[in-house]
């Protein structure tokens, strides 16, 4: 067919027309030479047409045929097809003899009163995963507009088969077929769901647009041009929204520029929205994208869970030296003991929260407030100081105030104690029995009591580590799934156990052997550490958006 009709000259489609023109040559017509094909969006080619072909014959194109095609526009519309019309021309051979040269920029030919020859209708079903995917988004707070050159009829009715537009939300033409009023009467307000025209569009003002996108929860727009894809973009981030926007033209590029994500088909995209976007998607698929919000999520949630488990120990390292200077007591922790936690225990237990698999409510959160919600912000601050921190810091100066005890001082003549500990030249230091400690024994105490201190900070750290797996939910929903925070927890224990009781380690790194029982001196305060994340927990997901969330969740 293509050699037979050879194309002369062509109009390609934009979408400005909305259509593609051709004249080819008609070898197989007596009475004309040329012949001009049209095709595009139906209500653009009707317009343009003044005759219709009905059983091989031309006739005039009344009123009635307008409405049939209305009809049947209508039909296979709402089925969610895409819809097609076609016209054309025979240009007659003495205006347009052979060899006429046919001018595409400055047209020297006929574009209207044309003959309309039919309707095509096809389906571009969209991808299973696709509803699911608009679900989640909706459960996550994100708001998905549809914007597109189909019919505002077609748009519809696939954004109702994707979930764009939920069932049993009504737009105002919904509204007004119900209530059998005409549309002007019906409050846009009383609307959830709003399919809006590119024409419509075009003669909103910044505000009544805003008006729309503030009050209106599921949008369509609906034969829009690419200029009003950056129009609406605008107006999304006037509302103070993060806005991403897919596209794959060339005119899509200023779209794609002008949000915070562009995201840009690798399959069906031209290389300047590839350029212009920030991420391309390699299967053109929408699932895609919010596997990827739930992904950024995830990465989120296991960043904030490993930043709260590493400060949680700062307390308890940092008190023992605040009450070595105010309070005048022996040094609870050494330096060196710090650095085997900072170093040794707790490097495996934070780097396995990476491995930590999402919760099971991480896509029904509402999106965070890139303001406020921080990495870090002051309530895990709070969490990990404050609440957490105090408690295992309570835990370790329990077994470090034991093992003086067990040894002869007891908490009361602790205080001021410090400068006679200290003084190497002081070998009748008395304790709170009268026995006298020479500087050497005395010092054995105090690097067991660093030892001890040492191990008591790794066993409220293996509470911290279970209560940072999750940010909502309970530990028990959640599972221990993960198999390298399990192993995290052994080398933990593994590696105090192994400081704690190799031989030599007393010359090496200033640890002494302790008794079994001290080691279950801070297990109390790990319990209640458990069981106080729990409660809060409990209260969290009973009590949404109230004073403990408020105050708690980081």
């Amino acid at each position: 067919m293509r050699e037979r009709y050879h194309k002369i000259c062509e109009i390609p489609f934009n979408s400005t027309n909305k259509y593609q023109l051709s004249v080819h040559k008609n070898p197989n017509s007596s009475e004309s030479k040329h012949l001009l094909v049209m095709k595009g969006a139906p209500e653009r080619i009707l317009d343009r047409c003044s005759t219709i072909l009905i059983q091989g014959k031309e006739q005039p194109l009344d009123d009635e045929m307008k409405d049939s095609f209305q009809n049947a526009y209508v039909e296979l519309g709402g089925l969610g097809e895409r819809v097609l019309g076609f016209c054309h021309f025979s240009l007659p051979d003495d205006q347009f003899p052979e060899g006429f040269a046919f001018d595409t920029e400055n047209v020297n030919f006929p574009t209207e009163n044309l003959c309309f020859v039919g309707l095509m209708s096809m389906i571009d079903p969209p991808r299973a995963a696709v509803p699911d995917a608009v679900g989640k988004c909706r459960s996550a707070g994100i708001k998905v507009i549809m914007v597109t050159g189909d019919h505002p009829i077609t748009a519809k009715a696939i954004a109702k088969g994707v979930g764009i537009i939920s069932e049993g939300n009504e737009t105002v033409d919904d509204i007004a077929a119900r209530l059998k009023i005409p549309v002007e009467e019906v409050n846009p307000r009383d609307a959830k769901a709003i399919v809006i025209h590119g024409g419509e569009l075009k003669n909103m003002t910044p505000e009544q647009l805003d008006e729309v996108l503030h009050h209106h929860t599921e949008i369509v727009f609906a034969r829009t041009s690419p200029q009003q894809k950056l129009i609406i973009v605008e107006g999304c981030q006037r509302q103070g929204a993060i806005v991403a926007v897919t596209g794959d033209g060339v005119n899509d590029s200023p779209a794609l520029k002008k949000a915070d994500i562009g995201v840009a088909m690798g399959i069906a995209g031209s290389d300047v929205s590839k350029q212009a976007a920030d991420m391309i998607l390699l299967d053109d698929n929408f699932a895609s994208i919010v596997t990827g919000v739930e992904e950024g999520r995830l990465i989120f949630d296991n960043l904030k869970k490993s930043i709260a488990y590493t400060l949680t120990s700062k307390i308890p390292e940092m008190s023992p030296f605040l009450f070595f200077v105010l309070v005048g007591i022996p040094l609870p922790l050494g330096t060196i003991t710090i650095l085997c936690i900072d170093l040794g225990t707790d490097m495996v237990p934070a780097i396995s929260l990476a491995y930590e698999t999402a919760e099971s409510d991480i896509m029904k959160r509402q999106p965070r407030n890139a303001e406020k919600d921080r990495l870090v912000n002051e309530r895990l601050i709070s969490m990990s100081y404050g609440q957490i921190g105090m408690m295992q810091a309570v835990g370790g100066f329990f077994t470090y105030f034991v093992i003086l005890a067990e040894n002869g001082f007891l908490p009361k003549d602790l205080v001021g104690i410090r400068i006679g500990w200290e003084d190497r030249f002081v070998s009748d230091l008395e304790d709170s029995y009268g026995q006298q400690w020479t500087y050497e024994r005395r010092k054995i105490v105090e690097y067991t009591c660093h030892t001890a201190f040492f191990t008591s900070i790794v066993i409220v750290q293996w509470t911290d580590l279970l209560i940072c797996k999750t940010r909502r939910l309970s530990i028990f929903q959640q599972g221990m799934k993960n198999r390298v925070l399990t192993f995290g927890l052994c080398v933990e224990t593994a590696l105090a156990a192994f400081l704690s009781y190799c031989p030599g380690m007393d010359v090496a790194v200033r640890m002494y052997p302790m008794k079994p029982l001290w080691w279950f001196c801070a297990m109390p305060y790990s319990l209640l550490i458990f069981i106080y994340d729990e409660v809060r927990k409990y209260i969290l997901r009973q009590n949404p958006g109230g004073w403990v969330e408020l105050e708690t969740y980081y």
